[in-house]
């Protein structure tokens, strides 16, 4: 089981098998699957699953899984640092990027404008050759930010 503000890790490395389902019968369920390819062949199969409180990422950008789990996140097999923030209208969050790398923001809810574009719930946008990216929320709004190498 999967609850809000949860993150899981799947590792499917030399082979597993896999399922996903909404285990109730009259609640939808709203679940982002993310895929990242692991950065080598032959991983034994693993997983990890975290929960990340609202506390941790309201107002901020929450570091919920990177290549070496610092600051408590999950362990990624992958140059890759995923974030996750909730913010309330107005509020804003900045990510500088580093030379070379690029990002990707999802919005998961809510309306936000990145670097001054709006965006809305499903949306998604690649960032490349930017130094910075700008967040700021329009309405309540709930996004994930990938930092890739």
């Amino acid at each position: 089981m999967i609850r809000p503000g949860e993150v899981q890790r799947l590792s499917a490395g030399t082979g597993i098998t896999h399922s996903e389902f909404n285990p109730s019968k009259t609640d939808p369920v709203h679940f982002p699957p993310i895929w990242i390819i692991a950065d080598r062949a032959g991983l034994a199969p693993s997983s990890e699953q975290k929960a990340f409180p609202i506390e941790e990422r309201r107002g901020r950008l929450r570091l919920v899984a990177s290549p070496d789990g610092e600051r408590g996140a999950l362990a990624l097999h992958q140059d890759a640092r995923l974030f996750i923030a909730n913010l309330e209208p107005g509020q804003r969050v900045a990510h500088a990027i580093e030379r070379g790398r690029g990002a990707w923001l999802q919005v998961a809810r809510g309306i936000v404008a990145l670097n001054g574009t709006e965006m809305r719930e499903g949306d998604g946008a690649a960032v490349e050759s930017e130094a910075m990216v700008t967040i700021e929320a329009e309405t309540e709004a709930e996004f994930l930010l990938f930092d890739l190498g």
